[in-house]
């Protein structure tokens, strides 16, 4: 996905040069600042009573004598500013790298943190637990993390570095993270369900996938062109489809609708209510993975 933000559909439609955000002139978009009118990108934005304000904005009202909580800058989901926009996702990226180095120097451990619902080894050593549906659950977890593969892990890490920054600068740093973790664990939970039990699966993808969903949603709620991404994420989704021998196209399908789902509440939740409404998405998509789990692991035990 290309980093900058397609123009707005109105501006582009008119013929009329797409204003670019003051603070980042490579960047297009729609969206101005209530208070001095300059063009500002979703990186910059900054949520106020009403609309949105640039970050020069802010920080001279903070100085004006309003009341600390009336100042302090806050994303379009409500989160707090960071000054490092993309620390979560160069984490995150830290993480999936670290661990791609550990399993190439010791490759046994794949077998021990990749996602399998039964044991794949027909006669396993007598008490030894080889499953999530045997007992370990981390697997939903570790596996999200976890990559062999070069290709898988490029592609990978390139859509959570082109995504991801947009997403934690928009949300905010625990709502990012919640999208990210969540997403993968649907993913998961719906691969478990669906795939063989014991078929192998690993990597980030369902988490990625979430965030193309959630990217989506944030673009349309910004009145971006939704067609770049639309057909970036089609063409994701077909080459998943004809290759499903090799894919957990599970993981993608339950991801992408984690992402949709999560990133609605967070988006769209109305000022008044917006914690219950981002809580409750949240937990909705939680509560379903967790049911999904429980009732395979009762199906396979």
């Amino acid at each position: 996905m290309d980093q900058q933000p397609p123009g707005d559909r109105a501006a582009a439609g008119s013929g009329a040069p797409t204003p670019t955000c003051y603070r980042h002139p490579d960047r297009e978009t729609g969206i101005s600042c209530t208070r001095c009118g300059r063009p500002i990108c979703p990186e910059c934005m900054v949520s106020a009573s009403v609309g949105f304000q640039c970050p020069d904005c802010v920080r001279q009202g903070s100085g004006t004598g309003h009341h600390p909580s009336a100042a302090r800058p806050r994303t379009l989901a409500g989160g707090t500013v960071a000054a490092d926009p993309r620390l979560v996702t160069k984490i995150l990226l830290g993480i999936n790298l670290a661990l791609f180095l550990l399993v190439s120097i010791r490759p046994a451990l794949v077998s021990d943190l990749t996602l399998v619902g039964l044991a794949w080894d027909p006669s396993p050593p007598p008490g030894s637990v080889a499953g999530v549906a045997e007992g370990q659950w981390y697997r939903l977890v570790t596996s999200m993390f976890l990559h062999q593969e070069v290709v898988h892990i490029g592609f990978n890490m390139l859509g959570l570095w082109w995504l991801g920054g947009q997403l934690e600068a928009a949300l905010g740093r625990s709502r990012y993270l919640a999208l990210y973790l969540l997403s993968g664990l649907a993913g998961g939970a719906l691969t478990y369900l669906l795939a063989v039990p014991g078929q192998q699966s690993l990597g980030a993808s369902g988490a990625v996938y979430g965030l193309f969903g959630a990217i989506a949603v944030l673009m349309r709620r910004m009145n971006y062109d939704l067609r770049p991404v639309l057909v970036l994420l089609a063409l994701n989704l077909a080459f998943t489809y004809f290759n499903r021998d090799g894919i957990a196209w599970q993981a993608h399908v339950g991801g992408l609708i984690a992402g949709v789902v999560i990133a609605v509440g967070m988006v769209h939740a109305p000022r008044e209510r917006r914690t219950a409404v981002q809580v409750g998405a949240c937990a909705l998509v939680l509560l379903a993975s967790v049911g999904i789990i429980v009732a395979r692991t009762m199906s396979l035990t």
